[in-house]
């Protein structure tokens, strides 16, 4: 499971990277960057949903 997140966490890492490069370019695809933008969304989401399973709360 943590080996899992880990892998999320990168990936969610490398998207932000080609989202940067695309918005470098001369032609910025607007529609590709709002495609990876929702692909990183939804890989923060299933990060958090790891997260809160391996890091239970501890109410006080």
């Amino acid at each position: 499971m943590r080996k899992r997140l880990e892998m999320l966490r990168i990936e969610h890492r490398d998207l932000d990277a080609a989202i940067d490069a695309l918005s470098a370019t001369a032609v910025i695809d607007q529609l590709q960057i709002a495609r990876l933008k929702k692909r990183k969304l939804r890989l923060k989401d299933q990060i958090a949903i790891f997260e809160d399973y391996l890091i239970p709360d501890i109410i006080a």
